[in-house]
């Protein structure tokens, strides 16, 4: 009796199996079973995708259906502050570093528009790690000073992805401030939160500019050495700092979009006074909970949340603490509401 109902159970097993197999072959999932945009059709007519500046991201994707976007970048050469009043020639996407974060969801439909600058002095293309594609579309967008090149891409796996300028030498360029984050949104969007920013970490190698007293330019050698003058948070030291910190209430919800544009070091991204509720492992679809630091690789990425329970100031570090305090990798949010003595709570300590 125990025999045959084994085998009966076994039988409806294998059916389930399968029954599972051909459910998936007939889905548009991936051999990883998860979703896909290859077979997704975008409707309408292309729009303008908008794109903004560090540390503000585009709204939310939400529930719309996939779309067609023309997204519009600009690459140039220019002077800016990178610490202490002191000037340095970045290379950027749309004269920000990092570059623009662009917003869209899995199976829309994307142009990309790659203009560089008249005034350049090389050329420069794209590299979008969210690209199924030779080279990221590197080759597709190589474009000489004051040329534009352009090409299309189908939005294929969700996730955050790292973009950068592959022109030779690429060190030089993503060391300069060539870099960016893509999100691709999960179909229905990423769950709804109160706060969102827009966060990554570079290093830098410096030299004296033989072109201009007191401005600073890309050192060669000390990139090779991987021994970097400054660890910077969205390009300049207190960038997240004073008027400039990111900020919540408490009750709120906080998701950090943090990228890692290396060149080369890896960072141990870390919020004092928080723990991770969610972590988005290298910014695709593996969720992590109750996580106090997290690893992002030169050219990757993680999505963290947490929600906000006490007020006050709380510090973001690379918590390979030198670069913290002596190279630039700080930051602040400034938490505003109501204490919670159930949470935390400090007593004053009285002399006798």
């Amino acid at each position: 009796m125990k025999t045959k109902q084994f085998l009966m159970l076994s039988a409806a097993a294998v059916l389930a199996f399968t029954l599972s197999g051909c459910q998936k072959g007939t889905s548009s999932s991936n051999s990883s079973g998860f979703e896909s945009g290859v077979d997704m059709v975008a409707t309408g007519e292309p729009e303008v995708a908008v794109v903004t500046g560090a540390p503000k991201v585009p709204p939310p994707v939400g529930d719309r259906g996939p779309k067609k976007w023309i997204v519009n970048l600009k690459t140039t050469e220019i002077e800016g502050i990178i610490a202490d009043s002191i000037p340095y020639t970045f290379w950027t996407f749309n004269n920000t570093v990092p570059g623009s974060f662009i917003r869209v969801r899995l199976g829309d439909e994307v142009t990309l528009n790659l203009k560089n600058a008249t005034n350049s002095v090389l050329p420069h293309n794209i590299d979008l790690h969210s690209v199924t594609g030779p080279g990221g579309g590197a080759a597709a967008t190589t474009a000489a000073p004051g040329k534009e090149a352009s090409f299309n891409f189908k939005a294929i796996n969700a996730g955050l992805y790292v973009y950068h300028c592959a022109a030779p030498p690429v060190p030089m360029h993503i060391g300069n401030g060539m870099y960016g984050l893509i999100l691709v949104e999960p179909a229905g969007g990423l769950p709804k939160v109160d706060k969102e920013y827009y966060i990554m970490q570079g290093d830098f190698y410096t030299k004296a500019s033989s072109a201009k007293k007191g401005l600073l330019e890309f050192d060669n050698d000390k990139a090779v050495a991987e021994n970097p003058d400054y660890v910077l948070f969205n390009g300049s030291k207190g960038s997240l700092l004073g008027a400039n910190m990111i900020e919540a209430k408490v009750g709120e919800t906080v998701r950090l979009f943090v990228g890692n544009s290396g060149p080369n070091l890896t960072s141990s991204f870390h919020v004092i006074g928080e723990i991770f509720d969610n972590v988005y492992l290298e910014g695709g679809s593996t969720v992590t909970h109750n996580v106090q630091t997290t690893m992002i690789p030169a050219g990757g990425s993680a999505i963290v949340e947490f929600k906000c329970e006490v007020p006050g100031e709380f510090v973001i570090v690379d918590h390979s603490l030198s670069r913290a305090f002596n190279k630039g990798a700080f930051g602040k949010l400034k938490v505003t509401g109501e204490a919670n003595p159930k949470v935390f709570s400090a007593k004053a300590l009285t002399k006798e």
